[in-house]
């Protein structure tokens, strides 16, 4: 198979450290050789690689940004998001399954969670030994976290949790789950290990798309919860939030890495794909959609290169990942479409990506806040005018 180059029409490696460009390099050489081999078979199988685990984790990518204390790799935020980029470029399941790991579970451990916690969790997490899940979606609550439903009481020396989770990635295989639930009306935050009585994850079945991804409901029917694991520096729904603007980051990146899967199986198709007497790569429609790919990838590109920035400076607004997340998942979709008609009939089969991809980016642009929620959030900051409510 031959190795992915990347595309750079603007140059923006130079703009990268050496160490930005190695991690890059890695995760990419990672997703070529280990990724790509299998995910069509788990893909049409629905089924997880838990083989890619601890491969995974040897590369540090659970928990990329936080301490090496903890076992973790310590990079900065531009790293990770290519991190992110590389393993979507495989599939968004195996990007998704890494961040919800990164941005959901370990995460609010380390900015929610005590010192036992983290000193107990995050080691796990970072080896892939544990695997964690995050809980906050709700069969009837998507959009409108707050209204929530799931909830614990306080019986003096526990907690008693009830209430349901649903579209939860990794929840079937999670040692773990960060569970968002409201006591006495606020969100608070609990750890929740398998096996507890009373709590139960099935899966969910009949996706057509995320397939290679574990998606599961969590419920909860009279859980008992140590005092232990409930964190105590949450501050409301804001804290479930913060963690999804983690997640959204991520995403941000990740839809390039699936656009330019998409753009690369377009471009080597048309330049070999003879009608007519010549390559369709010829015919300026084609290559109308082909300019069109490299424009929306390298603006994309430029708008995740600059958050990064600003996240490491730690001056970024939350508004400003929405931008990205809804900018970049929309042009990797449209991207992936424009695709599959250069490819034709071929483009619906698993010898090509592309069909894989749009699938998986239909799910993409729904989770961690739809492309209309993010819409609005951004219409909110230039006009200081909240609309969804």
């Amino acid at each position: 198979m031959t190795k992915f180059s990347g595309l750079d029409y603007y140059e923006i490696d130079s703009l990268l450290s050496e160490e930005e460009i190695l991690v890059r390099n890695t995760v990419r050489e990672f997703t070529d050789d280990q990724i790509l081999p299998i995910i069509e078979k788990n893909y049409r199988n629905g089924t997880f690689p838990m083989d890619l685990i601890p491969k995974m984790a040897d590369l540090g990518m659970f928990g990329s940004t936080l301490p090496a204390k903890y076992g973790c790799a310590e990079m900065n935020n531009v790293a990770y998001g290519l991190v992110m980029q590389e393993l979507e470029r495989g599939d968004s399941g195996i990007r998704s399954f890494a961040s919800v790991q990164s941005a959901l579970v370990m995460y609010p451990i380390y900015t929610f969670g005590s010192e036992k916690q983290k000193d107990y969790w995050l080691p796990k997490l970072a080896t892939g030994e544990k695997i964690g899940c995050f809980g906050l979606t709700e069969p009837d609550y998507g959009s409108n976290p707050g209204g929530m439903i799931t909830h614990a009481e306080d019986k003096g020396d526990y907690y008693l949790l009830n209430g349901a989770k649903m579209w939860i990635t990794n929840g079937t295989l999670a040692d773990v789950a960060v569970v968002w639930a409201k006591l006495n009306g606020v969100v608070h935050g609990f750890l929740v290990e398998k096996g507890t009585k009373g709590f139960s994850a099935p899966e969910m079945t009949g996706k057509h798309s995320l397939r290679a991804s574990v998606t599961s409901e969590l419920i909860f029917q009279d859980v008992r919860i140590s005092k232990e694991h409930i964190f105590q520096k949450t501050d409301g729904l804001k804290s479930p939030l913060m963690c999804l603007n983690q997640a959204r980051y991520g995403i941000a990146w990740g839809a390039i890495g699936s656009a330019m899967a998409t753009y690369n199986a377009a471009l080597d198709y048309a330049k070999t794909r003879i009608q007519f007497g010549k390559p369709i790569a010829s015919f300026q429609m084609t290559q109308e959609k082909l300019v069109f790919m490299v424009a929306e990838i390298t603006k994309a590109q430029l708008l995740c290169l600059q958050l990064g920035r600003l996240k490491d400076k730690q001056t970024l607004r939350f508004p400003q990942v929405s931008l990205a997340k809804r900018n970049n998942v929309h042009m990797a979709l449209e991207i992936a479409r424009q695709a599959r008609e250069i490819l034709g009939a071929n483009g619906i089969l698993d010898e090509y990506p592309v069909m894989r991809h749009m699938a998986n980016l239909e799910s993409v642009k729904t989770y961690e806040g739809t492309h209309e929620m993010h819409t609005l959030i951004v219409g909110e900051d230039i006009t200081g005018i909240q609309a969804f409510i």
